[in-house]
């Protein structure tokens, strides 16, 4: 990486987005239709905000910091595995968002990044659950995978096996994620944009 993208202003705007980032991942929320351990938060939108006013490179190192500061509140209980998950599938919707959106910087190109990135979060959310996390949450609490498909079932009858688990929980989690998210940044980036980007970038 260059001198340039290594600028104090650039990692101290890295810094302070990531902070805020984890404070905005620990406000977890549950969501009724949807399994208990599956929470929802909005830290996407700090990491879309410093994607979008500092690339898509930058957006990745949020995400990364974000994801250790994390793990200081919080230890991990899944041997990094669920950490690691969360911020592929958090890189999988901010990096592509950004880096289209820095092509061409319209709002126009903007929705088109955040509706990219929120389809790919989708795709990557559940193949991670799908194939990583769902076993290793399976193997880590010693629970069959049957009874985590039942605290599917028990909020949504839908849900009767891991790939029904994916369609119904993990894609409406992801999907309401993504579309939350991508709303609040499209509303507020252009207010806060002149606080985020670098003189000259």
């Amino acid at each position: 990486m260059s001198k340039k993208f290594l600028s104090i202003d650039r990692i101290a705007r890295i810094g302070v987005l990531s902070a805020l980032a984890v404070i905005l991942m620990l406000l977890e929320i549950p969501l009724p239709f949807l399994p208990p351990f599956y929470k929802i938060d909005f830290s996407e939108v700090v990491v879309l905000l410093g994607g979008f006013s500092l690339g898509p490179l930058s957006a990745m190192l949020i995400e990364g910091f974000k994801i250790l500061l994390f793990m200081l509140f919080k230890p991990t209980e899944t041997a990094f595995v669920g950490e690691l998950a969360n911020f592929i599938i958090g890189c999988s919707f901010t990096v592509p968002a950004a880096f289209i959106y820095q092509k061409h910087k319209t709002q126009k190109q903007a929705i088109v990044g955040m509706t990219v990135g929120t389809l790919i979060m989708i795709i990557v959310g559940g193949i991670m659950n799908a194939f990583v996390l769902l076993p290793t949450y399976a193997a880590v609490f010693h629970l069959p995978i049957e009874e985590l498909i039942a605290m599917g079932t028990s909020v949504n009858a839908s849900i009767n096996s891991l790939t029904t688990f994916v369609l119904f929980a993990t894609t409406p989690l992801n999907l309401i994620k993504g579309v939350v998210c991508s709303g609040i940044v499209f509303v507020i980036y252009k207010r806060v944009s002149p606080f985020l980007k670098i003189k000259n970038h």
